[in-house]
């Protein structure tokens, strides 16, 4: 089982980014896929989760509207697009699979290695 996140950098406070969740390994419609992220001294947060069998989409509240959970399971690939950044999202941002829904880390077997957001001010 593998997940691989890219797309994180250095963006000014406003802007946005993309990011990707590369999954491979295991039935990618037979679980949830989920991003987190952690902010140094932090605990780890739910941003969003997908279901790609159906499409269904779930967001934490602080984040409805800012940031869109897609996939494309032809590419086993679940993305994370972020607008109106700001420092505060600053952070390592991480993907995971579990066979549960919502936003709880506990419920997510896997992670990707994360790949580091950072919002310039």
């Amino acid at each position: 089982v593998q997940l691989v996140e890219s797309g994180g950098g250095l963006v000014q406070a406003g802007g946005s980014l993309r990011l990707s969740c590369a999954a491979s390994g295991f039935n990618f419609g037979d679980y949830t896929i989920g991003w987190f992220r952690q902010a140094p001294g932090q605990a780890r947060e739910g941003i969003s989760c997908i279901s790609p069998r159906d499409g269904l989409t779930y967001y934490a509240e602080s984040e409805k509207g800012r940031f869109t959970i897609s996939s494309d399971n032809a590419k086993n690939t679940v993305f994370l697009e972020m607008h109106s950044l700001a420092p505060a999202d600053t952070a390592v941002y991480y993907c995971a699979a579990g066979s549960s829904w919502y936003l709880s880390p506990y419920d997510y077997d896997y992670w990707g290695q994360g790949t580091l957001v950072t919002v310039s001010s």
